[in-house]
């Protein structure tokens, strides 16, 4: 098993996704190359199936839903796509602390013709300030250390008045190797080539996961493993 990478040892690496000063264009084709392994891994699929199951349980407007940490917008645009499939309303937001991130998922929501509502913010400095059904997030929790995480897991739950699904990372060794394998073979940015396993070393496995799920104060929270390589974390109001 992999042992969990320092945030110290992270923020060292001049690549690292979250460098303040990482060059625009190369942030930009990163967010690019990410948004294709997110499709090719349907990460949006496994979240939508879980939603759904919000949607199933009934409300007589559009189900609100907020991504926390949208980079590219990918995961909200394609989740947009899946509810117009099924016949489900919902008004989608996306917030990331990149302004960079920001314009590229605006473009690219412009691109899909996708209503989704993307907008600067810090969740893990700052709660959120409006309140959805759903809040989400996709690939974000291994950005954190322990502390950080938990703030964020306890304002996404703050936020939500139905449930907080959280996909990410799960450490292993496997993971590691397919992290490897996926962004040399899907993308050619260097900041994903080199973001990508490093991410994998500093992601949690399930049993952490769950641990920092119960001190952010998620009673009953679920966690279990998706494919590829990942995990679900998942907290359902009982209001």
């Amino acid at each position: 098993m992999l042992r969990r990478a320092s945030l110290r040892q992270r923020n060292r690496q001049p690549e690292w996704m979250d460098e303040p000063n990482l060059d625009r264009e190369l942030h930009e084709n990163a967010l690019r190359g990410l948004a294709r392994i997110n499709s090719l891994s349907f990460a949006a699929t496994a979240l939508w199936r879980e939603i759904a199951n919000v949607a199933r349980a009934g409300v007589d407007r559009p189900l609100r839903i907020l991504d926390v940490a949208t980079g590219s917008g990918d995961v909200p645009i394609r989740l947009q796509a899946l509810a117009a499939n099924a016949g489900v309303a919902v008004e989608l937001s996306g917030c990331d602390i990149s302004t960079t991130a920001i314009d590229v998922a605006r473009t690219q929501a412009r691109s899909a013709r996708a209503d989704v509502d993307f907008f600067a913010a810090n969740p893990v400095q700052t709660p959120i300030s409006q309140r959805y059904d759903v809040v989400m997030a996709s690939l974000f929790l291994h950005h954190l250390d322990e502390e950080a995480a938990v703030t964020l897991l306890r304002h996404m739950r703050d936020a939500a008045t139905s449930a907080v699904f959280v996909s990410d990372l799960r450490r292993s060794t496997p993971g590691y190797w397919l992290a490897r394998i996926a962004t040399q073979a899907l993308t050619r940015s260097p900041v994903v080539h080199v973001d990508g396993p490093r991410s994998v070393e500093a992601a949690f496995t399930i049993d952490e996961a769950q641990k920092l799920a119960a001190a952010a104060g998620w009673t009953s929270a679920t966690v279990r493993p998706i494919f590829p390589c990942r995990f679900l974390l998942s907290w359902r109001s009982k209001r």
